[in-house]
């Protein structure tokens, strides 16, 4: 919602008049671990981190320019929603919401068992709204209050920037936001991640849509969705259904981060959103709680904060079919239980072990069964008195990759069902991985995969796994590599790099200086190509040869 105390509507109505004229505001072109410490994304759904389905049901609540008004959050609760989206400024364009601020709305929505989706609105409308913040900025917002958030990943989502860009320079919006979400991981942020759309958040350039697999593959936790924000573009169902089912066709996480009952540029069809978000268990957040002015005043929920006044909007979001009273579920971290089934499935067969190469092997299990189905499996490496989730599927066979040569592994699967009841653990595999390829005298005690995770026009994302094969620990290494066809790193997490010409030099980062015997370590970074994006087959580690898997 394009937003300030008055909502900024005269500019909104100005901006949808022109793009009418234009003929374009009603234009319908408009993986992480198991093991993830918070809220999270697998196979295109929102996890909480026992594994259990999340879909927000909830609102929008305006905390920036209403600070005194912290009461409308237990309000919110009452009436049945399991998340709240709060706004809050950087200080680039409305007064900062500090640590302090920020900390103490963290412990209100955990107080009134709300998930709390945090979001920078100064990015409104950037290249548009000239005072608006970049991405860039808001990214620094998050980095300066990282303390009110730290240990905070079960219960907060941070939607890096409102709505980051209008409708001019809305084709920086990808490298922007990939830019961003790098950002927050080389800081050391493990929350889940949230991106709101471009041209004012309704992406009717399409931008978002065709661009979202590049950004999702920059995070190298796997960890961001998507957030659409529905008013005048989406005035069809057919649009509506498009629009969500692209992603969900995808495997990538979206929900309605905003949308209303009416809007000045055109009248949304709120009972398609919410018919088809209840159908595609997606997530969405309505705008908004109250405070609307300047002309928009139809898109408070309640008058004047008061829980007890509700308005036509608050009525039809809340007790309307489909709303949050019949769809909303309580989170599971707040001791709620994952609803009435609680029989786990079946125990998945003994895997077998297929495709055994140097640093990989893709395994297959006999299928398990469920009273009411089975959503997916954990593959787990399997060591004394301990187990790691190492891959997930939806089907009943995965690959497992980033082993380290002439080493043996035990693994074990897991199934899971919609309701988060988990099956006991299958009998173990043994795998031994095969040799990494002779290693002359000189060369270094190490092995090295290199993978282009993905792939857009003109840029990609790579990741680079070193892994240990000496006996010894590795500490204080460089790494070496010359680009067959001219590509250059732009952005590097996991080391610092530098580049000359073709050839790329990549000292580690504090927490990757250490690589232990049979250990590993990963770096992941974005960069450009031209012509081909043909992969490097030599690398060195302090100047001797590793071997390549």
């Amino acid at each position: 919602m394009r937003t300030g105390p008055r909502i900024l509507a005269a500019f909104a109505a100005a901006i949808g008049l022109l793009l009418s004229l234009l003929g374009l505001s009603r234009t319908a072109q408009a993986e992480p671990a198991a093991a993830a410490t918070g809220i999270h994304v697998q196979d295109g759904r929102v996890l909480e981190s026992n594994g259990n389905d999340f879909v927000m049901r909830g609102v929008n609540h305006p905390h920036t320019w209403f600070t005194g008004r912290t009461a409308a959050l237990g309000h919110i609760k009452e009436l049945g929603a399991n998340t709240v989206r709060v706004v809050l400024s950087s200080g680039d364009r409305w007064t900062r919401n500090d640590v302090s601020d920020v900390r103490n709305i963290v412990s209100l929505c955990k107080q009134h068992r709300l998930i709390c989706v945090l979001e920078v609105h100064d990015t409104t409308g950037y290249g548009e709204e000239g005072a608006a913040a970049s991405l860039d900025q808001a990214a620094d917002y998050w980095i300066s209050i990282r303390d009110a958030l730290r240990g905070e990943e079960d219960y907060v989502v941070i939607n890096i920037g409102n709505e980051p860009h209008g409708n001019t320079g809305y084709e920086r919006w990808a490298a922007d936001t990939r830019g961003a979400i790098v950002k927050l991981r080389q800081a050391g942020f493990e929350h889940a991640l949230m991106v709101d759309a471009p041209n004012w958040g309704q992406d009717w350039t399409h931008t978002m849509r065709d661009n979202a697999r590049s950004v999702f593959d920059a995070d190298p936790q796997g960890n961001t969705m998507f957030s659409i924000h529905m008013y005048g573009v989406f005035e069809q169902e057919s649009v509506i259904r498009s629009y969500l089912t692209h992603f969900v066709n995808a495997g990538l996480p979206i929900l309605v981060g905003e949308f209303g009952h009416y809007h000045s540029d055109g009248d949304p069809d709120e009972d398609a959103i919410l018919r088809i978000t209840r159908e595609l268990g997606l997530g969405y957040l309505g705008w908004s709680w109250s405070g609307n002015s300047g002309g928009v005043d139809y898109l408070d929920m309640v008058r004047d904060f008061d829980p007890a006044s509700l308005t036509d909007w608050g009525r039809r979001i809340f007790h309307g079919p489909d709303g949050i009273g019949d769809t909303s579920r309580e989170a599971t971290v707040y001791g709620s239980g994952g609803g009435e089934d609680t029989t786990p499935p079946t125990t998945p067969g003994t895997p077998v072990a297929s495709d055994i190469t140097a640093t990989s092997v893709t395994l297959s299990w006999a299928a398990s069964t469920d009273n009411v189905g089975v959503t997916g499996y954990d593959v787990v490496r399997v060591a004394t008195g301990s187990e790691t989730v190492v891959a997930t599927s939806a089907g009943n066979s995965a690959t497992v990759t980033g082993l380290t040569p002439q080493t043996g592994y035990s693994f074990a699967v897991y199934a899971r069902d919609a309701a988060g009841n988990r099956s006991s653990r299958s009998p173990a595999v043994n795998v031994t991985t095969a040799d990494g390829g002779g290693q002359e005298p000189g060369d270094a005690a190490c092995s090295v995969a290199y993978r282009v995770v993905g792939e857009w026009p003109g840029g990609f994302q790579g990741e680079v796994v070193i892994s240990n094969t000496g006996t010894s620990a590795l500490d204080g290494w460089t790494l070496g590599w010359s680009f067959p066809a001219g590509q250059t790193v732009t952005n590097l997490w996991g080391g610092t790099v530098t580049q000359s010409g073709s050839a790329v030099t990549v000292r580690p980062a504090s927490y990757t200086s250490v690589i232990p015997v049979s250990g590993s370590v990963t770096l992941g970074f974005t960069g450009t190509w031209t012509g081909s994006n043909t992969s490097p087959d030599t690398f060195t580690l302090d100047n001797s040869a590793c071997t390549t898997a």
